[in-house]
């Protein structure tokens, strides 16, 4: 899961990004709505964490440009502003969630899980493929019914494409979804990455789609098995 967070609070935003990535999320950061904005509009996220006082553009502003351009990714606002007020012309302008500061860091994480959750077409948070089972709210995975020891790039590829099981998902798709957007990615780096996913689910399980992607399926675990 590729997070952008948009936040000119160095101190929180540096606090924030490392308890995310510290839960396996990749996450972009910009300090200003303008490049926010930019960043939101041109690449791919799962979902934006969004300041709304925030210099060279408001965050309001910014979410408003998104929506306007048909970027449905789900929007978190974080914000000092309490006014009920403020909250509505959030919603107005297409946030999904709000949090005021003071917050938690856990509450953050939690409802980030569940935007994302929710936006893939996934009501509850247990989600099974086969033997393979990934609790979307709490971030982890088991395989037939004990603890799935994942690194965080192997977490990032298999949340992916378990959030989409059934669903042909292209190679630059996950690259897009793994990796942060200052990453030097290799070229091979996905394969390596399915290939260690493989031994630890079984080969059957991640269906190479030749010249488009990969699918996580459950049909090969049956016949297998």
């Amino acid at each position: 899961m590729r997070i952008l967070l948009v936040e000119d609070d160095t101190r929180l935003a540096e606090g924030i990004a490392r308890a995310l990535r510290a839960e396996n999320f990749a996450v972009d950061v910009a300090d200003n709505g303008e490049d926010g904005g930019h960043l939101g509009a041109t690449e791919r996220y799962d979902a934006a964490i969004l300041d709304l006082g925030l210099p060279k553009r408001d965050g309001i502003a910014v979410l408003r440009g998104w929506r306007a351009e048909g970027r449905d990714l789900p929007v978190l606002i974080l914000t000092a502003r309490d006014g009920w007020s403020q909250k509505v012309e959030g919603f107005k302008a297409g946030a999904d969630d709000y949090l005021v500061k003071p917050f938690r860091i856990e509450e953050v994480v939690m409802r980030l899980r569940a935007l994302v959750r929710r936006a893939a077409g996934h009501a509850a948070a247990r989600i099974a493929c086969g033997p393979l089972v990934f609790d979307a709210q709490l971030g982890t995975f088991e395989l037939d019914g004990l603890p799935l020891k994942l690194t965080a790039f192997e977490w990032r590829v298999l949340s992916a494409l378990m959030l989409r099981r059934e669903v042909v998902i292209e190679r630059a798709d996950l690259i897009e979804r793994v990796y942060e957007g200052d990453a030097d990615v290799d070229s091979n780096s996905i394969e390596v990455i399915v290939g260690r996913l493989r031994r630890k689910l079984g080969a059957e399980m991640i269906e190479t789609v030749r010249g488009r992607g990969y699918r996580l399926t459950a049909d090969a675990v049956k016949v297998a098995r």
